[in-house]
C-alpha cells in the first residue's frame, strides 16, 4: 500500500502552519526519547551535538547526502510533552515544534512547521510525510520507506490543501 499525505494548515499567532499527525502505541517517554535522543534521530532522521539545556544545538540530516551540520535555537523544551526549535534555511527562519499527548495507552504526535507562504506545503508536506513515517519504520524495526512514493506524488495534495479561516 503505498503511503498517503497527511498533512493540514492551521492558523497560529505566529503564522501558518503546515501541521501533520501520528499515532504510537508506546507510552508518551517513549516516543520523546525518539524524538529528542541523537542516537534514536540517527535512524529516522538525523542527528544533533551539543548540550540542548544551553538552548542551541548543531543538527544534521543524516538521511539526505551531503547535508551540512546546521545550528538549531531550542526556543521550549517541555519533556516529554513539547519542544519548539528554529533553524535558518536560506534568509528564513524554519520554526518547527512536537507536541505530544497520550491517552488510552496511545500517544499522538503533533508535528508542526510555520509556513512563510502556503506554497510551501507541496515540497514540506511530503518530506515531513516522509520523515514521519521513517520514524515509525525505525521504531518497528521496518525497512525505512522510499523517498521516491512521497515526493513528487504528494505534492498535488499539499498544493490543494485549503486554508481555514482565521477565527475571530
Amino acid at each position: 500500500m503505498s503511503p498517503q499525505p497527511t498533512g493540514r494548515f492551521a492558523h497560529r499567532p505566529d503564522g501558518l502552519y503546515l501541521l501533520l499527525d501520528r499515532l504510537f502505541a508506546a507510552p508518551i517517554e517513549n516516543v520523546w526519547f525518539s524524538l529528542t535522543n541523537p542516537h534514536q534521530m540517527e535512524n529516522w532522521i538525523g542527528t544533533y551535538t551539543g548540550q540542548p539545556t544551553t538552548g542551541g544545538v548543531k543538527f544534521r540530516m543524516t538521511s539526505e547526502p551531503d547535508a551540512e551540520w546546521e545550528y538549531v535555537t531550542i526556543l521550549e523544551c517541555a519533556p516529554p510533552h513539547r519542544f519548539l526549535v528554529e533553524s535558518r534555511e536560506g534568509i528564513e527562519k524554519m520554526r518547527v515544534f512536537c507536541h505530544l499527548t497520550e491517552a488510552g495507552g496511545m500517544t499522538t504526535l503533533t508535528l508542526g512547521q510555520r509556513l512563510h507562504e502556503s506554497k510551501d506545503a507541496a515540497t514540506m508536506g511530503p518530506g515531513w510525510d516522509y520523515y514521519l513515517d521513517r520514524l515509525i519504520a525505525s521504531r518497528a524495526g521496518h525497512a525505512l520507506p522510499e523517498w521516491e512514493h512521497y515526493y513528487p506524488a504528494h505534492s498535488g495534495y499539499y498544493k490543494e490543501l485549503e486554508i481555514p479561516a482565521k477565527s475571530a
